[in-house]
């Protein structure tokens, strides 16, 4: 097997693309293979040692990506998280000089794929898939999205969905009225406020439902906003008169604890403004857990939900959100036929099948590199 250098922002960084590489990795190399990690850290984050962790490149030194990819070339495959804001340089462009020097095979993960985006954007991310030596998208739709927007070559793109922790042998906590629950990081654009709406509508069920919103507000927001956002979903919660149904659980959940949570719920509520968002981890996670989910139209919802386990509903609209909730809620054998759709996609969903798809594509790679050996006759 091949020895992997990983490159993203890492826990304890509290974002997306660190709870996915720090999945990725471990499932790699939990066999013993051998692995190391790149991290890319910001101004705030605790830059303590962590385990794993060969080099840290901070995003305050431009010039970082030197040090950061002479430590990835120590491994045989570099595995590469993208996402435009991660990265020293406008729109993070920093990650192409650092994969230029790479003089390994790179892996690149794409977590965004814009529709409309900048002429700099566009022309960076066609630079960086001409660079690297595969690309990945998470979804159909965002392979599509890369392929009709940008000049790429199709064969250098895979499509590998975002792996999903199993979570059948966690225990389910009962409760007595129906659970609804949105997790993530928070910030404008999050969708909370379409969901109170909606719950407000939901007050005539008997039991009336609960709401869980979990997690902490984005750093970037707190940095730029403070706690505002989170202080106008308590307001509005009161002026709606359903501040006593819903819990704000102001922190970032570690896996066992997420995932009794996400066992808990009758519904997974994904009320996103996007129409963007061709990957969704909570949406993954969600589906893998056999919870149904009612979502916003955002792409990945579309290609996941339509037919699927879940409800697709127009965005900011608090009366289609609500009556696709209670449809779950009370249409009987709706649940049961959800989570008939679910069994033939979870096993795919899964990390220990997601990261197999992540070994094979290395491995291929490395043996295009590897000169071809000749057979001597004796």
């Amino acid at each position: 097997m091949p020895s992997y250098g990983f490159l993203s922002t890492h826990p304890p960084t509290r974002c997306g693309l660190a709870t996915f590489n720090a999945a990725l990795a471990a499932q790699l190399t939990a066999d013993g293979t051998r692995g190391g990690i790149v991290r890319v850290t910001d101004h705030g984050d605790d830059q303590r040692p962590v385990p794993g962790v060969v080099h840290t490149w901070s995003a305050r030194d431009p010039a970082g990506w030197r040090e950061a990819a002479t430590a990835l070339n120590a491994y045989d495959v570099a595995i590469v998280q993208h996402e435009y804001g991660i990265y020293p340089g406008t729109d993070g462009e920093e990650i192409l000089p650092l994969l230029r020097r790479l003089s390994v095979p790179s892996i690149v993960v794409l977590h965004t794929v814009l529709r409309q985006p900048s002429t700099r954007q566009k022309s960076l991310l066609e630079q960086i898939v001409a660079t690297a030596g595969a690309v990945v998208t998470m979804t159909d739709t965002a392979r599509d999205r890369l392929l009709v927007g940008y000049a790429v070559p199709a064969g250098k793109v895979t499509v590998i969905p975002h792996g999903a922790a199993e979570l059948a042998g966690v225990p389910v906590d009962r409760r007595t009225r129906p659970h609804l629950l949105t997790w993530g990081l928070l910030g404008p654009g999050k969708g909370i406020e379409w969901s109170l709406r909606a719950l407000a509508r939901l007050q005539d069920l008997d039991p009336t439902p609960t709401y869980t919103v979990a997690g902490r507000t984005h750093p970037k927001v707190i940095e730029h906003h403070g706690e505002a956002y989170r202080a106008g979903l308590h307001q509005l919660g009161a002026q709606l008169g359903v501040a006593h149904a819903v819990d704000y659980q102001d922190v970032y959940h570690e896996q066992e604890a997420l995932g009794r949570l996400i066992r808990s719920a009758d519904v997974v509520v994904l009320p996103y403004d996007s129409r963007e968002q061709v990957t969704s981890g909570v949406l993954i996670e969600a589906v893998a857990a056999g919870v149904p989910v009612v979502a916003t139209a955002f792409p990945h919802a579309v290609e996941l939900l339509t037919g699927g386990p879940g409800l697709v509903v127009p965005h900011q609209n608090p009366a289609a959100l609500a009556k696709a909730i209670r449809r779950v809620l009370t249409e009987p054998g709706l649940t049961a036929r959800f989570a008939g759709r679910v069994r033939p996609l979870a096993a795919h969903l899964r990390w220990p099948a997601v990261a197999a798809r992540y070994g094979t594509l290395a491995e291929e790679l490395v043996d295009a590199r590897s000169p071809a050996v000749t057979a001597v006759p004796a």
